[in-house]
């Protein structure tokens, strides 16, 4: 069933001038510095490479190949996940997630290459057996057993990683067991220059090397460990309220000290973590669900798992330290003056933040299971009203009352469509269905602005 809130009025307040492309610009920047080191990796093989002669040579300058994109691979995985400001107000982070999920099945391969292509091209070199050229690889070689080693970590890391088993995890498991990447580089690293041909003698490559992971070490250490802390410190956060919104729905307030500085802006999300019992070693991603500029930060929560639910029992005066802000559905990514906001279930929190800031046409759709999910109503009406703008809300119990998530049933709803850009966050059961629903309708693929819901 869908209802409306319309009104003939629209914000007064004139739409800025659109920056459409910048983040669109900026990822394929990203992308292309990626490809560039990747093609300078191939070029310093290829000039350390006279000539390659019969089968063992094939073998061994694949093996060579394939271990030296795995090893850039392995610095760029860890850059990609740095949560550096740029590259997260930018690109996005669920779009790196995606980039660092892709890259790393292709890091596990190129190392699994690596690995088998070397050891025939050995073995074929020196017509031994391929079981005894690997002991003597691994027992004989500088640094062969720690990088054993951390292929084996590797291995395990890309295992839980992989969807059938991340479904069987928490998120917080999933996540610590994840840090094991950093122990399998760092095991990786030392063979790598004491055993590479193209490093071995070349004190410019080993210099290029060096610096490179160093480098990512610098952006990891300081974004994702001293940033946290320092923040931590200076902005003391601590919650305020905890208030029910719908059923299994809170709203968790927060405030502190020179929250202006965080930079915070509406569609953003922070990593929170909450210093309370069985709470303290996790930062679970939350967006903010109210523009951060107009009071005590906020954030709506949905309890599906132990981390969520565990909101609820929040008590004030808890300490928070937040790590962010993060994302980059936000206003910049607009192309068009007029918007639609399509939000499914707990999705509604970053676009609610969005429907109260934007200016211009903008209209809101909420779909939920039951209409007592409607989280924060009250509040979406109100803003509605004040701005004059209009709200769709689409159910699917009871039954016979549903909206289908169609092209055809989403523009009788927004006439106008095709026009619009087009901001969407839900769980993946629904944005996967809205998307091409969007493109029958004709909207244009860069004006569909979606980060997942399920990170």
């Amino acid at each position: 069933m869908a209802t409306t809130t319309a009104s003939s009025r629209h914000a007064r307040a004139r739409p800025p001038r659109p920056g459409p492309t910048t983040p669109r610009v900026l990822g394929a920047v990203a992308q292309l510095l990626i490809f560039t080191g990747a093609a300078a990796v191939i070029g310093l093989w290829w000039s350390d490479t006279t000539s390659v002669v019969g089968l063992s040579g094939w073998l061994t300058d694949a093996g060579r190949v394939t271990g030296l994109l795995a090893g850039y691979a392995c610095a760029v995985l860890l850059a990609l996940m740095s949560r550096m400001p740029v590259l997260e107000r930018t690109v996005g982070s669920d779009r790196l997630a995606r980039w660092h999920a892709l890259g790393g099945r292709y890091t596990i391969s190129l190392t699994l290459a690596h690995a088998v292509l070397i050891t025939l091209g050995y073995a074929a070199s020196a017509h031994a057996g391929v079981v005894e050229q690997a002991t003597t690889l691994v027992l004989g070689y500088p640094d062969m057993l720690s990088a054993t080693a951390g292929l084996a970590l590797l291995l395990v890391t890309g295992v839980i990683s992989a969807r059938a088993a991340r479904r069987r995890l928490s998120y917080e498991t999933w996540h610590y067991l994840h840090f094991a990447t950093y122990l399998a580089i760092f095991l990786a690293f030392s063979h790598q220059l004491s055993n590479g041909a193209d490093f071995v003698g070349h004190r410019p490559a080993q210099l290029a090397w060096y610096a490179l992971y160093i480098g990512v070490a610098a952006l990891l250490v300081w974004y994702r460990f001293l940033t946290p802390l320092r923040r931590g410190l200076r902005h003391r956060l601590t919650v305020t309220e905890v208030r029910p919104e719908a059923p299994g729905v809170v709203s968790v307030l927060m405030t502190g000290l020179h929250l202006d500085e965080l930079g915070a802006r509406p569609g953003q999300f922070f990593r929170w973590r909450f210093l309370a019992p069985g709470m303290w070693w996790t930062a679970n991603p939350y967006s903010l669900s109210a523009p951060p500029d107009r009071g005590p930060l906020r954030i709506t929560v949905k309890a599906v798992g132990r981390h969520s639910e565990a909101l609820a029992r929040l008590r004030p005066g808890t300490r928070v330290w937040a790590e962010g802000p993060y994302g980059a559905l936000t206003a910049a990514r607009r192309t068009s003056s007029k918007v639609l906001l399509l939000a499914g279930g707990v999705g509604i929190t970053p676009l609610l933040a969005l429907f109260e800031t934007l200016p211009g046409d903008v209209t809101l759709l909420y779909r939920a299971r039951r209409p007592q999910d409607l989280a924060l109503r009250g509040e979406i009406d109100a803003i509605a009203v004040r701005r004059g703008a209009a709200v769709h809300y689409v159910v699917d119990e009871p039954a016979g009352h549903a909206s289908p998530l169609t092209a055809d049933a989403l523009t009788a709803l927004v006439p106008d469509l095709s026009e619009r850009d087009v901001y969407l966050c839900g769980p993946p059961g629904m944005t996967s269905a809205a998307i091409p629903a969007l493109r029958r309708a004709k909207v244009s693929r860069r004006r569909i602005h979606h980060e997942s819901f399920a990170l």
